[in-house]
């Protein structure tokens, strides 16, 4: 089975349920506070574990009662916790409010995330995984260690360069495959993105980095795939009601590399990922939220049936 090391953050979520979201220096009533196993390293993680990939998770954990938790959670998951490293400080937070089109705004505190260093990716043994997947919440210079460890070993990165903000763009250089939604795409290219068209014009402009591979989510307007080739696949979204998109990128991405890894075709993987994250936003939660293989196969089983009836 293909090896998945996923190199992160382990975050606790703390969400909290609003009409609107409030603006500068407003107090509003909150609806319901829920916690979940969070952070954008470990959401990955469970998606791909969920879709049948042999995971494993570095990190930092506080020695907090949310590290334990955070442990259990991934452990029940059958994610291999040997490389998350234990950290005199608290556990990574997220404060996150979802208003009632399920969109979200996110507060972090990185906690433990901020302190796994270099000296942590020094001790890791690469050996014997296919891929790593790698975002931007935990530091540019650990990050940039793994980048150069991995390029070393000849192992492909996966990057998410989410949160963008101090993203350290020069990194694109040793990274595989780029998935980004677009308003990643917009800080890194420049361009303003309303649909497919303007998301193409960013994907060719961020191509010129070097990237072999690249994905740009759109939301419910789907996504496009683009490469070094030329080759371009645009696919598109499936309607399901929204009710929290936190880790819908997430889910996505971890779904896709489960299923790349094994040798599935482009389109399968994308049609794959689609799904798993349309899944994704139709409940409450992060890790809660991200459905198992059996689901999203069922779920495209309906979508075929559906399509088919419409012919």
């Amino acid at each position: 089975m293909a090896r998945i090391l996923v190199v992160g953050s382990m975050n606790m979520d703390i969400v909290t349920k609003v009409e609107r979201h409030p603006i500068p220096g407003e107090t509003i009533q909150g609806n319901e506070t829920r916690f979940f196993i969070g952070g954008k390293g470990a959401n990955q993680a469970v998606a791909a574990s969920r879709s049948g990939a042999s995971v494993a998770m570095a990190g930092g954990l506080g020695t907090d009662s949310f590290g334990v938790d955070i442990r259990r959670g991934l452990g029940e998951d059958r994610i291999d916790l040997d490389y998350v490293a234990e950290k005199p400080c608290m556990t990574g937070i997220a404060l996150i409010t979802v208003d009632g089109a399920g969109e979200n705004n996110i507060i972090l505190s990185s906690g433990a995330n901020g302190i796994y260093g270099a000296d942590e990716i020094d001790k890791l043994d690469l050996s014997g995984f296919d891929v790593i997947l790698l975002q931007n919440e935990i530091s540019s210079e650990t990050n940039q260690r793994l980048l150069d460890k991995a390029a070393e070993k000849r192992i492909p990165v996966f990057m998410n360069p989410a949160p963008i903000a101090g993203f350290d763009q020069s990194q694109l250089g040793k990274v595989t495959f780029l998935i980004l939604n677009e308003v990643e795409a917009e800080a890194l290219s420049g361009i303003r993105i309303e649909g497919s068209s303007q998301a193409l014009e960013a994907g060719q402009i961020l191509l010129h980095d070097g990237i072999p591979h690249l994905i740009i989510t759109l939301g419910s307007k789907g996504s496009i795939y683009m490469d070094q080739s030329g080759k371009q696949i645009t696919f598109p979204s499936f309607s399901v009601d929204a009710v929290d998109t936190t880790a819908a990128g997430d889910t996505f991405i971890g779904a896709f590399a489960a299923k790349y890894v094994t040798g599935t075709g482009l389109r399968d993987c994308l049609r794959y990922a689609t799904a798993a994250s349309a899944l994704a936003v139709s409940k409450p939660g992060a890790q809660s939220s991200i459905p198992t293989e059996d689901q999203v196969q069922s779920f495209l089983t309906m979508e075929n049936n559906r399509t088919i009836r419409l012919l």
